[in-house]
């Protein structure tokens, strides 16, 4: 660890806000076109269904998260940010190959996690089932008992959680920082745990923003049950809402890695302004 991280080992339970605040002001900088990001970010994930080119996008999350927060880098620094930032990490030959390895470690810490929480239930265990499921069949769902049901909630948080958590810096250690596979998970867990106290705190910060965004998201979908050309209407704003927090959660990811890391920059990003105290202010 660097004697500039050492000397931000101290971080309050406060700064975890201050990184919500400046994700939020990031994305209100560029609010239409990061969202639109997010939205081809959702469109090519919609895609993972197909055989073949589905695991090819599913090992590619962490290269399209990684272009993501080129995006709110570009913003931090004045810049407009472009769909073909998203892609950037993955054409980049040093960087895509380790991205990809982040994408296969992911999906196997993921699998192997869920696969232990719902060892014991068959009917989880059905693979028909689980299609039908993924495929956002309702009746497949009532098909499960309430025990079934939270079973599958949990092996979903702790896949989530998992992943998230090896993730969180790694991705940006590798883009940003140009580290290896191996430094980069080793270094961003570290970080993780030696600064938990503001994590803490954006943790509780991000559920607090997540509960009026949960509200409307009902009210708006109750709003489009009905059909016609109101329900698309009503159903595209619920869409922006979600996207738009998803863009926050993002938002917080590039504001504490570059609190936490300093002005570490990928060979193929732009350079970054000499005072980087402005960006984040």
């Amino acid at each position: 660890m660097t004697d500039n991280q050492n000397n931000r080992s101290t971080f309050s339970f406060s700064r975890g806000i201050a990184w919500l605040v400046q994700s939020m002001a990031l994305l209100r900088m560029q609010a239409g076109r990061l969202i639109l990001i997010a939205v081809f970010m959702q469109l090519i994930l919609g895609l993972t269904q197909l055989p073949i080119v589905g695991m090819l996008i599913i090992l590619s999350v962490p290269g399209l998260s990684a272009g993501v927060l080129q995006a709110f880098d570009v913003t931090a620094r004045g810049g407009i940010p472009t769909l073909s930032l998203l892609f950037q990490p993955l054409t980049t030959r040093t960087h895509s190959g380790r991205l990809f390895l982040m994408g296969a470690l992911i999906f196997a810490i993921g699998v192997l996690s869920i696969s232990l929480v719902l060892s014991g239930n068959e009917a989880l265990l059905d693979p028909d089932l689980l299609s039908r499921i993924e495929q956002g069949d309702v009746d497949a769902i009532s098909q499960l008992d309430q025990e079934a049901v939270g079973k599958m909630i949990l092996a979903f948080l702790v896949g989530i959680s998992i992943s998230g958590t090896l993730s969180y810096f790694t991705i940006p250690l590798i883009w940003f920082g140009d580290r290896k596979l191996g430094a980069a998970l080793a270094e961003g867990l570290r970080a993780m745990v030696s600064h938990w106290r503001p994590f803490v705190m954006l943790a509780l910060g991000l559920f607090v923003v997540l509960i009026p965004v949960v509200i409307v998201s009902g009210v708006l979908f109750g709003l489009a049950s009905g059909k016609g050309a109101l329900s698309v209407v009503v159903l595209g704003f619920m869409m922006i809402l979600i996207l738009a927090f998803q863009m926050v959660l993002f938002g917080t990811q590039y504001c504490a890695y570059r609190d936490i890391f300093g002005s570490e920059q990928s060979s193929q990003g732009p350079e970054k302004p000499e005072d980087e105290n402005q960006l984040l202010a």
